[in-house]
């Protein structure tokens, strides 16, 4: 079985920081995808980057937690706070979106108007992944496959991590555990291979997100399992009006050009590119 690799770069938009680190990543190291937040801040800068950068895949990043609707906030009352950003309490939003029908409705067309937004920037539709990972809650799931094929999706993240290459990459550390949500994306998984959907075999940026600087990232790729891997991360220049607290922004993208993951990337038997490639 061949290695092939996705290098992608969550939050694309989000900020001209994070866009900076993209486009540097992209054209001086091994980055090959990015995934766009269409209602962030600097949405627009972003597709214009992309325009310019023939060879970067770009997916959407559906919003649906910290950050505002594509929707006028009246549109999805309750997907939203009094100041209209999207609640933060995922929880309780994840149990009205499974057991109130007007909140699925809502949902379902506020999901529709990113697709329909990233459409009308022009771009090729390479991906899909949540913020948060909120895709594994079924109800949003099963609606971005509905109202992604309308739109020609083929393929989706699933964050499921072999722990074993973790503790090969870096011996003794300490990982999180993925106890609570590795059933529900197994389940996802296979739920989204049976409706025709690629799905990378692994993924890599889950335990240490945020933090995945150049040791990690060389280590990980000299250690890439066989099959489709995901390797995403979240660089940008440095920190930004609604970054989070902690990460390591620029360490990040230091990664992802360092000239000795770029010669590990280099490695003929690692096939690179977007999930389109693929």
């Amino acid at each position: 079985m061949s290695r092939r690799l996705v290098v992608t770069a969550d939050d694309f938009g989000a900020a001209v920081e994070v866009n900076d680190a993209v486009e540097q990543a992209h054209t001086n190291g091994i980055l090959t995808a990015a995934s766009l937040m269409v209602s962030a801040p600097a949405a627009d800068d972003a597709v214009a980057r992309a325009k310019l950068l023939p060879r970067l895949r770009v997916g959407l990043h559906i919003v649906l937690v910290e950050g505002k609707p594509t929707l006028p906030a009246d549109a999805v009352p309750d997907l939203v706070d009094a100041a209209g950003n999207f609640r933060t309490d995922m929880a309780a939003s994840a149990v009205n979106m499974f057991f109130v029908p007007r909140v699925r409705r809502q949902l379902e067309a506020e999901i529709a108007a990113q697709f329909a937004a990233f459409a009308a920037t022009g771009l090729t539709l390479d991906h899909a992944n949540t913020h948060k990972h909120f895709h594994l809650h079924p109800t949003i799931a099963s609606t971005i496959l509905r109202v992604g094929k309308r739109h020609g999706l083929r393929a989706m993240r699933v964050p499921l991590e072999p722990q074993h290459v973790l503790r090969q990459a870096e011996p003794g550390a300490r990982l999180p555990s993925a106890f609570a949500t590795a059933p529900w994306a197994m389940l996802s998984r296979a739920r989204l291979r049976a409706a025709g959907m690629t799905v990378p075999d692994q993924i890599f940026g889950l335990a240490w997100s945020g933090a995945m600087d150049t040791a990690r990232v060389r280590a990980l790729i000299d250690l890439l399992p066989d099959g489709l891997t995901e390797l995403y991360l979240h660089p940008a220049t440095g920190p930004y009006p609604g970054s989070a607290p902690g990460y390591l922004y620029g360490e990040e993208l230091a990664a992802l050009i360092a000239p000795r993951v770029v010669e590990a990337a280099r490695n003929p038997a690692i096939l690179k590119g977007g999930f389109a490639d693929f």
